[in-house]
């Protein structure tokens, strides 16, 4: 299907942009991180495969973050206990995932201190890769408070001297001169501005040969991230691959064929990507949400729109996952579509999503019983908010769409 053939690069460049919606006041950390280790590695001569490679690692290093607390850990200690964990989350993540699985050796040790590092019998490149993501990671963390102000020309000088100190302990000696000598410029600082940040990533990517996906490179993209979406909180473990399941088997018995149901199985897997910049807290409160909670709550699926558009801008994913809390009154977040604006695909992941959650455990309430959540969905197709013909089908596979729910 050749609209689906897509760029490799633009692909992990836009998917960077959900990982940073974890830091919820503090976005685009993975770019930058991209953008520091290759301008060090471009010190260093490396070739250009390996500042792609390199830049990918850095887009997608904190692959293994979901838990808004994590990611505060992270960014407010340089040498946080718990680091490794994301790692070894992130290392899984990828080798699960055949497009980006090359990556996967350098996100597993890019928390590693190289005094430990340089000892594990690791090929030199993937140390040296490794550690200059730990290298460019840490010195984000130092630069965070002052980016996009003046104050970083006045604060970078003691940064510079925070990686010399670490050389030899936290970092390779030869990356600490490689930085010194790359970030001795004012330029490469300002360069962190969030107004620039993007127009370098354009930069770079304009002189990229294009590898592009097919479309079982893409589910596999799309599940990886459903992956890291789902460990928001146990009480959505695999919510999205089940949802994407019971859309597929859903559309097929309402005639879609062929790649029509491998799109709809993708809008599936990432229908809930805007839901990683939603606090945990939230996720997991046992009572009421508060009109605030609720509206971090409701901003989700835009926030999956957007992000989408970025990757499969030329096809319908990005409606129909975007479109997943539409309903037939009109009365939908965040589009407010009446009906002749919602596809079928869109009603479709509508009611498998309903239909997923309520057999899951939540915070608030158990799980419900097959027989319970059928009567629900009859009423709100009483209501007006499902579509009829979607859930009189869903009934009629009740059972193995309760099993794909559940087991």
């Amino acid at each position: 299907m050749e609209y689906l053939k897509i760029d490799l690069h633009s692909v992990v460049t836009a998917l960077s942009s959900s990982l940073d919606l974890v830091g919820i006041d503090e976005v685009k950390h993975g770019k930058r991180v991209a953008i520091m280790a290759k301008n060090v590695a471009r010190e260093l001569d490396w070739s250009k495969a390996d500042c792609l490679t390199l830049m990918h690692a850095g887009m997608l290093h904190d692959c293994g973050v979901s838990r808004v607390q994590e990611h505060r850990n992270l960014s407010e200690t340089l040498e946080w206990d718990g680091a490794e964990a994301h790692c070894i989350r992130g290392e899984a993540y990828l080798r699960a995932c055949a497009p980006l699985a090359h990556l996967a050796t350098d996100i597993r040790y890019h928390h590693t201190l190289w005094e430990t590092l340089q000892n594990l019998p690791l090929e030199e490149s993937t140390r040296l890769r490794a550690n200059l993501i730990y290298l460019a990671d840490r010195i984000d963390m130092l630069q965070l408070p002052f980016i996009g102000t003046e104050q970083i020309l006045l604060e970078y000088p003691a940064i510079l001297d925070y990686a010399k100190k670490q050389a030899g302990r936290m970092f390779a000696p030869e990356l600490v001169d490689a930085f010194a000598q790359a970030a001795d410029e004012e330029a490469f600082w300002l360069s962190m501005d969030p107004e620039y940040l993007d127009e370098e990533l354009a930069e770079f990517s304009s002189h990229q040969t294009q590898v592009t996906l097919n479309l079982d490179d893409l589910r596999a993209l799309a599940l990886l991230f459903s992956r890291v979406v789902d460990a928001k909180s146990h009480y959505t473990e695999e919510h999205s691959q089940r949802v994407a399941k019971i859309a597929r088997y859903l559309a097929g018995h309402l005639g879609k064929t062929g790649p029509e149901l491998d799109l709809i199985e993708i809008a599936g897997l990432l229908h809930d990507i805007g839901k990683l910049r939603v606090d945990e807290a939230i996720i997991e409160k046992p009572g009421k949400l508060t009109e605030r909670e609720y509206a971090c709550i409701r901003r989700h699926s835009y926030d999956t729109y957007r992000i989408l558009r970025r990757v499969f801008g030329h096809t319908p994913i990005p409606v129909w996952a975007g479109y997943h809390h539409e309903n037939l009154l009109g009365l939908g977040y965040p589009f407010k579509r009446v009906p002749k604006e919602i596809d079928l695909e869109a009603r479709i992941i509508c009611v498998a999503d309903v239909f997923q959650a309520l057999a899951q455990n939540r915070s608030y309430r158990g799980r419900m019983a097959q027989d319970d959540i059928i009567k629900h969905l009859k009423e709100r197709v009483e209501q007006g908010t499902l579509d009829g013909h979607v859930v009189s089908v869903l009934i009629d596979q009740a059972d193995e769409c309760y099993r794909l729910a559940t087991v």
